[in-house]
């Protein structure tokens, strides 16, 4: 199959200025190619924090190479086409991948060309509702890794959006591990309890082993540094874009010898790189989807042509909205 390198589909782009528009996007031309997939979207994901940054101009100057998705198109703050929660059906391509469901690191887009090495084939017993999960939960997996948990460790999780919950789901399943999640919001009680999780409203005991901070918030860091007990580890997943982040660092930070690390999945965990490899990981995080409880994360669906305002409606402040799903049909 050929098409032209201007052929073009639907897609939604990030304006930079707290507005959004449908337009068209790139479909990507790899004519000649051995290996590549022609894709309908079924359903993307709106990746709240990271995606309410870019909508609204927030990327810092000095993040717009590093802060590229992998298949962005235009630049920083915008117009931008960005993204990369997408889960479709393989229409083109490569044989052997036609007519199956995957999940791509792409944007919010009707159809796309890709090679098909960026696509990742969804396990049996994977819905592709569920499966746009799955870039959270390779976050929630890098943290993890970044953190490494141990059997019986204190683990505490400050802020309860998807990837908080992920994450404290992944370390409720450690031998003996204690696991808090701790968030303001009393309707992740609820939540958290579906996934087998202890929820708490505010911070508790500072005996914590190890700390996750994935609330996106500056008060957030205090509270995960509260919580540390003795030579604890704090991981930072949280990123701010240019908002300023205070944190106390004096008192009894280095009397407790508290380690303060961060955590990004764009890499993949230096501890587990010499073997894994991203696509590996990603493989991983779709065959954790295989648990139905997980569906509690996924707050709202909207189609298509009415992402504009939804995002808007996100990237306005707060709301108790986990996982937008976005559907194509």
């Amino acid at each position: 199959m050929t098409s032209s390198s201007t052929e073009t589909s639907p897609a939604f782009w990030s304006l930079g200025n707290g507005r959004g528009e449908i337009a068209d996007g790139q479909v990507f031309h790899h004519s000649g190619e051995e290996g590549w997939v022609e894709v309908e979207t079924l359903y993307s994901a709106i990746s709240r924090g990271t995606e309410a940054l870019v909508f609204n101009g927030d990327v810092p100057e000095s993040e717009h190479q590093r802060m590229r998705a992998p298949f962005q198109q235009g630049e920083f703050p915008g117009p931008v086409r960005f993204g990369y929660m997408n889960v479709g059906r393989v229409i083109g391509g490569r044989v052997d991948l036609v007519g199956r469901p995957v999940f791509c690191l792409f944007p919010h887009q009707q159809r796309y060309r890709v090679p098909a090495s960026a696509v990742t084939p969804l396990p049996e017993g994977v819905p592709p509702e569920r499966a746009v999960l799955a870039a959270n939960m390779e976050t929630a997996i890098n943290g993890l890794w970044d953190g490494a948990p141990l059997v019986g460790d204190r683990i505490a999780v400050v802020g309860c959006g998807v990837v908080g919950c992920l994450v404290a789901w992944l370390a409720a399943r450690i031998p003996g591990a204690r696991v808090t999640a701790i968030d303001p919001n009393p309707h992740r009680q609820a939540v958290l309890e579906s996934l087998g999780v202890r929820w708490a409203g505010s911070p508790e005991q500072d005996d914590h082993d190890l700390v996750f901070h994935t609330s996106g918030h500056p008060g957030g860091l205090e509270s995960a540094l509260a919580l540390a007990g003795n030579e604890a580890r704090i991981i930072e997943m949280s990123w701010y874009g240019r908002q300023a982040v205070p944190a106390s660092l004096g008192g009894s930070f280095h009397s407790r010898r508290l380690t303060l690390r961060s955590s990004q999945v764009g890499q993949v965990s230096p501890q587990q790189a010499p073997r894994w490899s991203h696509a590996d990981r990603m493989a991983l995080a779709l065959s954790l989807l295989a648990e139905p409880a997980l569906d509690a994360l996924i707050t709202g669906e909207s189609p298509f042509s009415e992402l504009p305002a939804v995002m808007q409606q996100l990237a306005a402040g707060a709301s108790d909205t986990l996982c937008h799903r976005i559907h194509y049909a």
